[in-house]
């Protein structure tokens, strides 16, 4: 047997016998898939959903109650939401929801979960059901590590999508809801749904359908405060706030009429209001974070100084709150087509318009805070003095064009990033808001201001003024418009700066607006008080790299002098030039460099492990601002004059 054996191991594969080749196991094939689940229909669901939201403050819960209405027996699928509006990726919390429970009639009802769709769980609804109740829990963030915290023991920021389970095969337009939310003991809250009834803690909305029920977050809280932002108007418009603590909601009477100014600047802007009623929601904290835009409403997280310490928080004023109502008009009411969905889970949003969802609106956020006096002339042209100095020495431009950048919210869903300089991220955002600065620019020069980019947005967002059903648009609609203010090659305009890489027509429209990019070795106010926001210290365009105070360093730029050392976020710096290491001794030492021509000296800690690394920089401290070109007319000043 040995001898045969041995023998056998030599021939090939076609002289075995045929006997031999039947015992082998069968080639590897993947397992049938469950059948998808059906398409939804533009078809109203019989009955009205009844949901009630109670906040367990202690452990960061929401505790969901529903009643869902059904007819008959047979097969059920109920989706948690999992494409949300807004974020333009699948960000449905769906591991943060447990405790399923389901009952008819006091019994137990089970539940499968789709082993594909994990976002879906099939019932088999009894036959004598005439509804289903639905019990689980929201385990909302208890930590900043986990997400962004929503609870606190004087805050709760709800977020209806992630409360609700819906049935599988309607658009979200045709399912109705009548919300509830149990009010702790002494708190109010703000939301653009309205209130029907009140009783034992209990607020209970006017029914909605689904669709703005997922659009219309409600913030509550022990300290609350509302202001009116358009008074004696005829379509309101209201501040509501909660906070930590009661004096974080001392608003001045100055800072009052600015965000009064957002409104009116934005009307005039869009020369239309597509809302009944518009809420800013506003939570004035440090230990939650929110936001997101909505139709009738907004998500605005700021620090407790944000209205008691204007100056001091500069940074945040520079686009946020504007830039969240603007998309009322610029996302809402006008969506790109590729990311309007039926319902929430099974047509997914694709973001290819995201240059103009958020790219334009990123521009309209800046140019309205300043036109209102949120931010001043001088903090407008620093942040575009940064936001230029940041893109231009972004190293992941080399490969990877702006509009690949708009599948950033699928590809990465926000996660951290170790090389965001090389891979880049949603740059759509600043990259977008200076496209549109330069198409702005381009408008006013070629008309001799006739014309601008808000002759654009009152075209194209003003449309069917006071209606708030979506419009959806397609590339050629953006560059139709662009062609009746004024006749240009807008599509290929468009279309260079989005697919080529690197875009050097970036800092065209800063130019065209009179100013350029310069570094000098002074760090503007705004730039100090964004660090100061972040607790780093920026040495990004001289040694290329961010540091925190303890010498941690954030980030480093791909292929700055900082990189060529071989120097990476996570390491911290100890010592520079034999001194203990602060911001100050490492901006000494660049300083010195320059006379000296000695490289700079690093200690630097990682892990177990110490090294010392020589930095041959001798350029010196390099900050961004912009400076006046002679002879080119100060479009800036024109752009940012409040509206009449």
């Amino acid at each position: 047997m040995r001898q045969i054996f041995s023998i056998a191991l030599l021939l090939p594969l076609a002289a075995w016998p045929a006997a031999a080749l039947a015992d082998d196991p069968p080639a590897a094939e993947a397992a049938v898939l469950p059948a998808a689940v059906g398409a939804p229909r533009d078809v109203p669901y019989a009955g009205m959903i009844a949901l009630r939201v109670t906040p367990d403050l202690d452990h960061h819960v929401f505790n969901v109650a529903e009643t869902l209405p059904v007819r008959g027996g047979g097969p059920l699928t109920l989706l948690y939401p999992k494409w949300i509006p807004g974020t333009h990726s699948p960000e449905g919390a769906i591991a943060a929801m447990a405790g399923l429970t389901i009952t008819a009639d006091g019994a137990p009802v089970p539940w499968t979960r789709d082993t594909v769709n994990v976002y879906a769980f099939h019932v088999d609804v009894p036959a004598h059901a005439g509804s289903l109740k639905l019990s689980f829990q929201y385990l909302s963030p208890v930590t900043s590590r986990e997400g962004a915290v929503v609870m606190t023991d004087r805050i709760a920021l709800l977020q209806w999508w992630q409360e609700v389970l819906y049935p599988a095969g309607y658009y979200a337009r045709g399912i109705t809801v009548r919300p509830a939310f149990d009010l702790p003991a002494g708190w109010q809250y703000g939301s653009a749904l309205e209130e029907q009834s009140r009783g034992g803690g209990t607020v209970t909305f006017k029914p909605v359908t689904l669709d703005v029920l997922v659009d219309s977050p409600l913030y509550a809280g022990l300290y609350f405060a509302r202001w009116d932002l358009a008074p004696g108007a005829k379509t309101p418009v209201h501040m509501d706030a909660v906070a930590d603590a009661p004096e974080d909601l001392a608003i001045k009477p100055e800072d009052l009429q600015a965000h009064r100014n957002v409104v009116t600047q934005s009307a005039l802007n869009y020369a239309s209001q597509h809302y009944d009623h518009f809420d800013f929601l506003v939570a004035v904290s440090d230990e939650t974070s929110s936001g997101l835009e909505h139709h009738r409403s907004s998500e605005n997280g700021v620090p407790t100084t944000y209205f008691t310490d204007p100056k001091k928080d500069i940074f945040s004023r520079t686009y946020l709150m504007p830039h969240e109502y603007s998309h009322s008009w610029d996302g809402k009411f006008r969506r790109p087509a590729d990311l309007w969905s039926p319902d929430f889970n099974i047509v997914p949003e694709r973001g290819s318009l995201l240059w103009v969802y958020e790219g334009q609106t990123q521009y309209w956020g800046e140019v309205i805070a300043a036109r209102a006096g949120l931010q001043t002339a001088q903090q407008f042209r620093d942040y575009l003095a940064s936001t230029g100095a940041e893109l231009q020495a972004q190293a992941g431009r080399n490969w990877r064009d702006l509009q690949d950048t708009t599948n950033d919210p699928v590809i990465n869903q926000r996660r951290p990033l170790s090389w965001r300089d090389w891979s880049r991220a949603e740059d759509y955002y600043m990259e977008g808001a200076l496209m549109w600065l330069d198409a702005d620019t381009l408008i006013r020069e070629k008309t001799n201001n006739a014309a601008s980019l808000t002759t654009f947005a009152q075209k194209f967002f003003g449309i069917d003024d006071g209606s708030y059903k979506e419009a959806t648009y397609a590339f050629d609609d953006v560059v139709g418009t662009l062609n009746a203010v004024y006749p240009y090659d807008w599509a290929g305009f468009l279309r260079t700066r989005l697919d080529t890489h690197p875009n050097t027509a970036l800092l065209d429209g800063i130019e065209r607006s009179g100013w350029r990019l310069v570094f000098t070795d002074k760090e503007s106010d705004l730039s100090k008080a964004g660090s100061a926001l972040r607790k780093v210290h920026s040495f990004r365009f001289s040694l290329g790299l961010i540091a925190a105070g303890d010498g941690a360093v954030r980030a480093v730029s791909w292929g700055g002098p900082a990189y060529q050392a071989g120097l990476s976020a996570g390491v911290s710096i100890v010592a520079v030039n034999g001194t203990d290491f602060d911001a100050d001794t490492l901006s000494d030492a660049i300083k010195k460099a320059q006379t000296t021509r000695a490289p700079i000296e690093l200690l630097i800690h990682n892990g177990k492990h110490y090294r010392t690394v020589a930095i041959p920089y001798y350029d010196g401290l390099r900050y961004p601002h912009l400076e006046r070109i002679a002879g080119v007319p100060d479009r800036l000043s024109d752009i940012i004059a409040p509206l009449k």
